[in-house]
């Protein structure tokens, strides 16, 4: 599976303590060196500049032709280079939660992944506790989906539990 990520996504799953998950999902994701760049900017916290630095093995730098990528609507650079960078490798998705973004990524057919739906599905492989973690981005600057989105997640991660621990163990 290739993923590609933009700034966003990495940027809170590493504040909240909760990256691994994306190796445990995906395997490998790929960032284009604009992302990086941005991901060490001057008041990203320590936490989030120190990971990007230390080169985990689950994350790659790319550079990116940006010229695969052309966009009707203004987008950021990051997400330009992430985009581009999911054409040129035929990424199966790109982990991203600007909605004018996603807009124009679905003009090129690519998958997108927000960051509540990577930890809806990090909940339901038993990677992460939901509650939790919707507590943890709260606490932070991530701008939240809409309140009956969260509730309706919750719910679902609920009714999941519920029915494994009805069925016992496998």
């Amino acid at each position: 599976m290739i993923i590609v990520s933009d700034t966003t996504p990495l940027r809170y799953l590493i504040e909240i303590e909760e990256v691994h998950i994306l190796q445990k999902l995906f395997g490998r994701v790929i960032i284009p060196e604009k992302v990086s760049e941005e991901l060490q900017r001057p008041k990203t916290p320590k936490k989030v500049k120190d990971l990007i630095q230390s080169h985990p093995v689950w994350l790659e730098v790319r550079k990116a032709d940006i010229s695969l990528f052309t966009t009707i609507k203004k987008i950021d650079q990051g997400e330009h280079e992430a985009f581009a960078l999911a054409l040129e490798l035929k990424a199966d998705a790109v982990l991203l939660d600007d909605k004018a973004a996603a807009t124009e990524a679905a003009r090129h057919n690519i998958l997108v992944i927000p960051t509540f739906t990577i930890l809806e599905r990090a909940s339901a492989d038993n990677l992460i506790d939901l509650p939790g973690t919707v507590d943890a981005m709260r606490q932070t600057s991530f701008r939240l989906p809409a309140e009956e989105e969260i509730a309706a997640m919750l719910e679902r991660d609920a009714r999941r539990k519920t029915q494994r621990w009805e069925q016992g163990p496998q």
